[in-house]
């Protein structure tokens, strides 16, 4: 029969297993930075599941993160988003209220002949979308290219 000592590397060795183990499944989350963030956010779909889809991120980012400053561009089919007959209408409104920005291009616009009287409220229009997007990145905010 062997000793209580005997048993002690087995047992150690073990608990080390355990413990590098439990380590390595914790370092896999990484918590967020709990800071302001900058965010712009391409917007080329018209698909509506896409639409449904940017608002559910909205939700989440501005929830988790309320001081970050967020900017939604559409261009090309992704303008359909920001027009009288939107499906998301509601949470666009909701989410400029909160300080969302939702921007319109109107190189876009002028190639599809849509007026500015055909955007929601609290749209603004920038000259091309994409430049803005650049312009953002180049000072520093994080781009995100929405849709699946």
């Amino acid at each position: 029969m062997k000793s209580n000592n005997q048993f002690l590397p087995s047992i150690l060795i073990t608990m080390a297993f355990c413990f590098l183990s439990h380590m390595g499944i914790s370092q896999n989350y990484i918590p967020y930075q709990k800071k302001a963030h900058q965010i712009v956010i391409q917007l080329t779909s018209s698909d509506t599941l896409v639409h449904k889809s940017l608002m559910n991120q909205l939700s989440n980012l501005t929830r988790l993160s309320p001081d970050s400053k967020i900017e939604i561009v559409c261009h090309g089919p992704g303008l359909e988003i920001l027009l009288d007959q939107s499906t998301v209408a509601n949470g666009i409104q909701k989410y400029a209220k909160q300080g969302v920005v939702f921007l319109a291009c109107e190189n876009t616009m002028t190639q599809k002949s849509i007026s500015k009287d055909r955007l929601l409220p609290n749209v603004n229009i920038v000259e091309g979308g994409i430049l803005e997007i650049v312009t953002k990145q180049e000072q520093g905010w994080s781009y995100i290219k929405a849709g699946f």
